[in-house]
Formats: structure tokens, sequence, C-alpha cells
């Protein structure tokens, strides 16, 4: 018996230009239907931004974007790669957000938040270079951007990049962390600060500082944070200053007041805002 070969099997017949019209036709009144929702979706949007425009609300709601794009992971089937849904609702919120009013971003020059600001915020959103981390809160807190985007806290960072030890919290806070969406392990990663408390998305990490106290230690830290029901999933420590301060991220919404900060044994404690989990996936 003789083996075939590519060459011995037949030809799938070509598709027949009837055919191709149709799904062609099809394709055009998806796309009919889909510019018809999203005219629709930024009518409403307008709407509500005439009702946030009585009361002040903030235009940028991370935790309502991070549950919108749960959602959708959470429905999502067929051959369309979930990456393409995240950019194409990432560059609507960004829209949505602008039509609500002025909506700029500072951030920090060199290293990698240029690159993370753009594809978290879209490509029309004006992003702002500030030539360091102060400066970026500095426009933050004056008025002059909504958002700034500053690098990930890490540990044995320069004191000039250590944000987190001097943010102006409540005034400003943490909200997001960058990349929300990636496939793999992230490498680079940046904060999103804002002003005034984010909203919650139902999955939610807290940052919080310390001073003082068992913030000396890290092992006896770690072990206080245990003890009061906050268990740290990372803890950063900076002794360089007058006194030891410590940076840790614990699971859930942690706000002013919560009973649990109460039990910590340190001088002081201020939640620095909290921020969605993000999503990993292929």
């Amino acid at each position: 018996m003789t083996r075939a070969t590519d060459t011995d099997v037949a030809p799938a017949p070509a598709e027949g230009a009837g055919a191709l019209a149709a799904l062609r036709g099809e394709i055009d009144a998806l796309d009919d239907a889909l510019h018809d929702l999203l005219m629709r979706r930024a009518g409403v949007v307008a709407r509500l931004a005439g009702s946030r425009a009585k009361t002040g609300a903030s235009t940028l709601r991370p935790g309502r974007e991070a549950r919108v794009l749960r959602r959708l992971r959470d429905r999502h089937a067929g051959p369309l790669p979930f990456a393409a849904v995240v950019r194409l609702w990432r560059d609507l919120f960004a829209a949505s957000t602008a039509l609500q009013g002025p909506f700029a971003i500072a951030v920090c020059a060199g290293g990698e938040g240029m690159r993370l600001a753009r594809e978290h915020f879209g490509l029309l959103t004006p992003l702002v270079e500030a030539p360091a981390p102060a400066r970026a809160l500095g426009m933050l807190a004056s008025g002059e951007v909504p958002v700034a985007v500053l690098p990930a806290p890490e540990e044995g960072e320069p004191a000039g990049s250590a944000w987190w030890t001097a943010l102006d919290s409540p005034r400003l806070q943490v909200s997001a962390r960058l990349p929300f969406w990636s496939t793999g392990a992230p490498g680079a990663e940046a904060m999103v600060v804002t002003p005034g408390a984010p909203d919650p998305s139902g999955e939610d990490r807290s940052l919080l500082r310390l001073q003082g106290g068992v913030a000396e230690s890290r092992t006896r830290l770690r072990e206080a944070l245990a003890d009061a029901g906050m268990p740290p999933r990372h803890l950063l420590l900076r002794r360089d200053g007058a006194a030891p301060l410590a940076l840790a991220e614990v699971e859930g919404v942690v706000e002013a007041g919560d009973p649990r900060l109460a039990a910590l044994r340190v001088d002081h404690v201020l939640p620095l805002g909290f921020y969605a989990v993000p999503l990993r996936g292929a």
C-alpha cells in the first residue's frame, strides 16, 4: 500500500463569491449594530456626566471598570482572544471618561510608566511627563491633572522614588494597579493615585503605611498584622528616616476607622487606598 502525500489530497472547494458576499454583509450589519450601541452608550454616559456634575463625584471609576472586565471575562467564549476584549473596553472606558470632562494623566519620566499608562488609559488620553514622583503628585494635588501614575513601590528603592512615604492620604489615595490585565507574570508595574477614596471592586487589596512600634521589625510587624486579621501579602521596610516606615499590602478594603487598625502595635498607621486585584490569564 502506498502512503498518501499532500499532493494526493484534493483541495477544498473555494468559497463561492455569493457566500463570501453574504458573510461580509453579515459583518457589515454587525458593525452597524455595534456602532449603534456605542452611540447609545455615549448618550447614557453624557446623562451620567450631567448627574455627576451636580455632586462633584470623580469621573474615574477603576473599581467599576474592574467589575465590568471581570463580568466580561466570565461570560467570554469563542475564538476572539479575551486580551482583545480588554483592549477594546479599555479604550471605551477612556473615551467615556473624556466625555465627562477634561482628562490628562501625570506620569513619571523613565521606566515603563508611560507604556503602562498608555495601555491602560488609551491612545487618545493626554499624558504629561513629570520628572519625579513628587512632581506628579504635586500636579495631582494642585488640580492640574486628575490622575497620577507612579512606579510601584519596591524594596530598597531610592528615597526620591519612595513616594508612598509622604503620600497625602486621605486627600490622595492609591486607586488602581497597572497592568490590570496581563497574560502571565507581570514585569514592570505602576500605581494609579487619584483624589479621594477609590470605589471597591469586590476583590481588592489595600496599602497601609505604618510607623513606630513593631514596624521596626519585619517579623514582629508581620505577626502583628496577622494577629489583627490582616496578614500581609507583601511588606516593605525603610529605615532611612527619623523613624522606620513600613508599607503593607493586605487583602480586602481597609479604610480609616477600620477596627482592625486599632489592634496594631504601632505608633501610626495610615491607609493609603486600595485597588482591584489584577486579572491574569492566557
